[in-house]
């Protein structure tokens, strides 16, 4: 059901991109500060919309749908307008690069799978790369207008390659995993 709140907190997400984006590209320190806090917020409903759903008996698949999308939408909008602005420059793109190629493969993966009705659950190892790379893009969003004694940006800069390092790491995982399922199904046809 659209209206239940998990679904809501979903779409808020979703809605948030583009004020977020604006935020960040006009990129003063207090409207990075700005971009920060709405972006806490929208981890912290990636966080909720899960739990709410399971506790309030709230799972829907428009929401199994939605939940995916939303995180994805927000990463890779976020990456890009980082990329756009210098924030992430360089060879910080490396990372920047394997994170957005797996969303691609793990949702095109996903898709298959889901016609053939597998499911490939997430790792631990995958929830700590989704962790460490909330924690390096919210770094890097502040960047240079974080405090002086803190080194924001290097601290986001050290995240992504970590997080893109993780990235790489799962996204064979998983694709390995879903590789298995594909041959299964295709020697199973024949």
């Amino acid at each position: 059901m659209l209206t239940s709140l998990p679904n809501l907190l979903t779409l808020s997400r979703i809605a948030a991109i583009p004020l977020l984006l604006i935020l960040i590209y006009f990129d003063t320190p207090l409207l990075r500060w700005l971009a920060l806090a709405g972006y806490v917020l929208a981890c912290i409903t990636d966080y909720f919309d899960g739990y709410l759903a399971r506790h309030r008996n709230e799972v829907s698949p428009l929401g199994r749908f939605l939940d995916p999308i939303a995180d994805k939408l927000l990463v890779a909008s976020l990456i890009v307008m980082l990329v756009a602005t210098q924030q992430i420059a360089g060879l910080l793109v490396i990372p920047a690069i394997i994170i957005l190629a797996r969303e691609i493969l793990v949702s095109g993966l996903r898709e298959y799978l889901a016609e053939i009705k597998v499911s490939v659950p997430v790792t631990a190892l995958a929830k700590w790369k989704t962790t460490i790379q909330m924690l390096a893009l919210g770094f890097l969003i502040v960047g240079d207008a974080g405090p002086a004694v803190i080194p924001v940006q290097f601290i986001g800069e050290a995240g992504l390659w970590i997080a893109g390092v993780l990235t790489a790491i799962t996204g064979y995982d998983y694709l390995a995993r879903g590789l298995k399922h594909m041959v299964g199904e295709e020697s199973g046809s024949r």
